[in-house]
């Protein structure tokens, strides 16, 4: 077994016996949705799908999105962004904002009836006029066009994780607002040169979230984890089809 699945196996991985809240991330609940077998092999027997490719480049504008945005938080003013597409609001000066963002804590809530703790990490977190709080998500890529609506079924990913973060703020503060923000970043290949820089095209793409599907999400993730065998999966799962394949050759 290689040092990478031998890692895996001992981290983080559901034991129906246990009386130990088990922690279930954004993003391992949205593979539940993806498939059901991929999520049961992973957090029950401990083999994660195999890793794709760092995106680096999304991590860079990520960081410096952030300090941008902060530089205004700490002025408590509009970002440029804001002003141009007439957004009410200031870039949110939670003080919880630093754990919120980060990944190896986020914003967290026990989930009684299935003894699960829920985290996510948020990118920023904006406040309105009226003192709702907003999730705002960041988005880099490098797509043909202007980028002004999310109306491709991949991603509907996105809209899901806006809701979670949603569902997840809800149990944390009083005002959240269903409108959320993503700022999307869109590298131009339409410049003369690269000249060492990649330019970026950035909008702001309003979405309108509702969470109301995410309790049940995680009851049915528990009820799966519990289960003695893995479920069926997906029929639209590259994973699993791929194991199948293989299985079917050797």
């Amino acid at each position: 077994m290689s040092d990478y699945y031998r890692g895996k196996r001992s981290r983080n991985i559901y034991n129906p016996e246990s009386e130990q809240a088990f922690r279930l991330s954004r993003s391992k609940l949205e593979l539940y949705i993806e498939c059901p077998r991929c999520f049961y092999i992973d957090r029950r027997l401990g083999v994660d799908r195999p890793p794709g490719y760092p995106f680096s480049i999304n991590s860079a504008v990520d960081k410096l999105l952030k300090k941008e945005f902060d530089i205004h938080r700490a002025r408590v003013s509009r970002h440029p962004l804001m002003e141009a597409y007439g957004i009410n609001a200031i870039p949110a000066a939670h003080k919880k904002l630093d754990d919120w963002r980060n990944n190896f804590t986020g914003v967290e809530y026990f989930h009684e009836p299935s003894n699960f703790i829920v985290t996510g990490a948020i990118d920023d977190l904006w406040q309105n006029k009226n003192g709702e709080y907003m999730v705002v998500d960041y988005k880099a890529t490098s797509k043909e066009g202007k980028i002004t609506e999310l109306d491709m079924e991949w991603q509907d990913s996105y809209k899901r994780q806006m809701e979670i973060y949603q569902w997840l703020l809800r149990k944390n503060v009083e005002k959240v607002s269903d409108l959320g923000y993503f700022v999307y970043c869109n590298g131009r290949t339409d410049v003369k040169a690269f000249d060492g820089r990649i330019e970026f095209d950035v909008t702001l793409i309003s979405y309108k979230g509702n969470d109301a599907w995410v309790e049940r999400a995680v009851i049915d993730a528990k009820a799966c984890l519990d289960k003695k065998n893995a479920p069926k999966s997906s029929p639209n799962c590259d994973y699993c089809r791929y194991r199948d394949d293989v299985a079917s050759v050797l």
